[in-house]
């Protein structure tokens, strides 16, 4: 063999070579991301089914019909405004997760609410048994108006993927006063330019109606929010309002398409947000956030033996390490797991501000302990732990 074509022959292993290891390496990249999941590891990358980082923050959960459907707010790299629109992901198993597509999709009409580049934040899907509807609430902004609408969006689909079909925005309960506000709050003529904020006197103004009277003839302010469907199928939309710093429980009407007018505030003066609620055994729980902008703070927890009240708070749920920032995250749902008595998860987000679509989810299942909820950290768990006694 020649010099030449001695070169031109290792020239061309080397060719063979380089592609085959290439190939391996694609095809393993490929068998990674398409391997079934069978754990949830809290905080890290969480693929979907064509390997990609799910992207629905602040997510709601539905089971329906043997499936579990995920909403969320899509993000991306570098803002928070819906640029897309409100995504859709199913599962059987909670681990693995297929990409259903868009839900309800932003508009391109400058006149409509859901303009792209609004704010749509915590979608939570609700389905109607009378109506055989999907049901859709969640937090609108006007597009450029920063925080200031503080308004609540409907849409509804007769598919629980979607595509769903917007319905309005606005604010909620306009002209109706909470059920549990006493006269002497409704005519009360205090006005929150009389009073520092911060004080005794404004928190002891605020449980006295204070933001509910500013707010009584165009409707109650609705931010961060979740849906619940109690056991004889009433439905409820939960929300904070008065500039974040008392909690709304507001019944909907049957078709859950509109308010029936009756409400209750909650916590007055207690700063929360990012509601997430359950029940078991009779008693309505509420994982709630403080508010801290982006950055994570403590959970709250309260307990109530009906709907409508009272509302005791309790310490923080969380316990162990990284508790008292409720694990570098923001709860946003609590899902009972079919199949499994007494199973609740606690779903959370680590959100990324300055790369939202990166945003991280928590997961983590709730234990119970002289019968209040108890949150503790997992590197790894699966649903088996539900079976287990001695976790705690």
């Amino acid at each position: 063999m020649t010099s030449n074509k001695r070169k031109f022959s290792l020239l061309l292993s080397a060719i063979v070579l380089a592609v085959a290891i290439s190939a391996s390496g694609f095809s393993n990249e490929l068998s990674a991301q398409t391997t079934p999941l069978n754990s949830f590891k809290p905080g890290e990358i969480w693929p979907d089914d064509n390997g990609v980082h799910i992207n629905a923050h602040g997510g709601g959960f539905l089971y329906h019909d043997g499936k579990y459907y995920w909403f969320g707010e899509h993000k991306g790299e570098r803002s928070n405004a819906a640029f897309v629109g409100v995504t859709c992901y199913s599962s059987v198993d909670l681990y693995n997760w297929k990409y259903e597509g868009v839900a309800l999709a932003v508009s391109d009409d400058p006149e409509s609410p859901i303009v792209r580049g609004c704010v749509i934040e915590r979608p939570k899907v609700i389905y109607n048994e009378k109506t055989g509807k999907f049901v859709m609430y969640f937090h609108l902004e006007l597009r450029g108006q920063g925080y200031t609408a503080a308004h609540s969006g409907r849409a509804v689909s007769d598919n629980v993927t979607g595509p769903y079909t917007f319905l309005g925005a606005g604010r909620v309960n306009a002209g109706v006063w909470p059920a549990n506000l006493p006269e002497a709050g409704r005519t009360a003529t205090i006005t929150p330019a009389d009073v520092r904020s911060g004080t005794p006197a404004w928190r002891a103004a605020i449980a006295n109606g204070l933001y509910i009277r500013r707010d009584f003839e165009g409707g109650q302010m609705a931010r961060d929010q979740t849906v619940f469907v109690d056991d004889d199928g009433k439905a409820y939309h939960i929300y904070a309002s008065e500039e974040n710093y008392t909690l709304h429980i507001a019944e909907l009407t049957d078709d859950y398409l509109n308010y029936t007018g009756k409400y209750i505030f909650v916590a007055p003066g207690g700063h929360n947000e990012a509601p997430a609620i359950f029940k078991k055994d009779g008693t309505y729980f509420m994982i709630t956030s403080g508010c801290t902008g982006w950055e994570p703070n403590a959970a709250r927890l309260l307990t109530a033996p009906d709907i409508w009240g009272p509302w005791t708070l309790h310490p923080n749920p969380c316990v162990g390490e990284g508790a008292d920032l409720t694990f570098h995250s923001q709860g946003t749902f609590i899902l009972p797991v079919q199949g499994k008595k007494d199973a609740f998860i606690f779903m959370a987000d680590r959100w990324r501000p300055r790369n939202p679509i990166d945003g991280r989810y928590v997961w983590l299942p709730i234990f119970f302990e002289n019968g209040l909820p108890v949150l503790k950290w997992f590197d790894e768990w699966d649903l088996s732990i539900f079976d287990k006694t001695d976790t705690l």
